[in-house]
């Protein structure tokens, strides 16, 4: 008898490449005449980006520039918490927090599995674990078939699929 083909949904990041996305945009922002004199700046703030600059328009630039870079490496913007988008006056100058999400919520992992209970294939079965998703199925072509919809579902992370055997 056949077993059970997997994969895991995970959604995880990789934090060097976002280290070098950040300094790639702290080398642009320095050089760029547009940032002169506006002490704007891209920095690590513990787990999350620190933006400054002296206006909300320049803040809203640095982040621009910052995810240009994400981009370009290959991260998914949805990877990056904003809260509300907008910068906060702190002082004489303009802060925005953006954190750095990981690992499946709870939330979207039901939504997930909801969601492949609803409308992938019968012999699909989704099963929580922790900050991932473990979909299992006899038949690899329905596993195929629910990676489709899975990519196709509009959810608030970056999907990545693994492990799959």
């Amino acid at each position: 008898m056949a077993s059970d083909s997997s994969f895991d949904v995970v959604s995880k990041v990789d934090r060097q490449e976002v280290d070098n996305a950040l300094n790639q945009a702290a080398k642009e922002i320095a050089q760029r005449y547009d940032f002169k004199g506006v002490g704007a700046s891209i920095d690590w703030s513990g787990e999350s980006v620190l933006l400054v600059a002296n206006s909300p328009e320049r803040v809203l630039a640095v982040l621009d520039v910052f995810q240009t870079k994400l981009i370009k490496r290959g991260i998914s913007l949805k990877a990056l918490d904003l809260g509300d988008g907008e910068p906060k006056p702190s002082g004489k100058e303009y802060r925005l927090v953006a954190g750095i999400k990981e690992g499946l919520s709870s939330e979207i992992a039901k939504k997930l599995a909801k969601l492949l209970r609803d409308e992938a294939p019968k012999t699909v079965k989704a099963q929580i674990q922790g900050d991932e998703l473990r979909v299992s199925s006899k038949s690899r072509d329905d596993l195929q078939a629910a990676i489709a919809l899975l990519k196709d579902a509009d959810v608030d992370a970056a999907l990545q699929f693994v492990n799959y055997r």
